[in-house]
C-alpha cells in the first residue's frame, strides 16, 4: 500500500473534509433506534439517508416478540434489498410463491413486487437498504384466486 507524506492542495483538502464528513461509521452505541414502517419492528439507523442526502438508505430491523402480517402492499422505490443476518422471514409473493429467507441469505425485491410478510421468528433481525432512502409502501388487495396464508 502506498502513502501519501505530503500536504493536500486546498482544493484536495476541502474535498477530502466534504468526503470525511459524510464518512458514516455506526455501531450498535451510536446507530439510533427510528420509528419505522411497523410498529412491531426496531429500527436501527445506519447513518446513510443523511451521509447520502437520502439517496440511499440503510437500516437494522429487528423482532420485538410481536408479529403481525404486513398485509398486502408494494413499494415505491428504485431498490429494495434485505440480507437476513438472524432468525428468519416468510414471504409470499402475488404469484402465490413462500420464500423463506434465513440467516446469511438475502433477497431483492423488485419495485412495485405485492408482498406480504407472513412470519418471522422471534430473534428476526435484518439489514434493509433501499434507494432512495424515503420509500413508498403502498397497501393494496391480494392478487385475486390466491390462497392467503396465515
Amino acid at each position: 500500500m502506498e502513502h501519501y507524506s505530503g500536504t493536500l492542495s486546498p482544493e484536495a483538502a476541502n474535498v477530502s473534509a466534504d468526503l470525511l464528513e459524510r464518512l458514516a461509521y455506526a455501531t450498535t452505541e451510536t446507530a439510533p433506534l427510528v420509528a419505522g414502517r411497523r410498529t412491531f419492528f426496531n429500527y436501527r439507523d445506519l447513518g446513510v439517508s443523511d451521509a447520502t442526502d437520502g439517496r440511499m438508505r440503510a437500516q437494522v430491523t429487528m423482532a420485538t416478540g410481536v408479529m403481525q402480517q404486513t398485509g398486502w402492499h408494494y413499494h415505491v422505490c428504485e431498490t429494495q434489498f434485505i440480507f437476513t443476518l438472524r432468525g428468519w422471514i416468510d414471504l409470499q409473493f402475488e404469484d402465490g410463491r413462500v420464500i423463506r429467507v434465513g440467516a446469511g441469505e438475502s433477497l431483492y425485491i423488485p419495485p412495485g413486487l405485492k408482498h406480504n410478510e407472513t412470519a418471522i421468528s422471534e430473534d428476526f433481525e435484518f439489514l434493509e437498504i433501499s434507494v432512495p432512502a424515503k420509500m413508498g409502501t403502498i397497501p393494496c388487495e391480494p392478487p385475486e384466486g390466491l390462497k392467503i396464508l396465515g
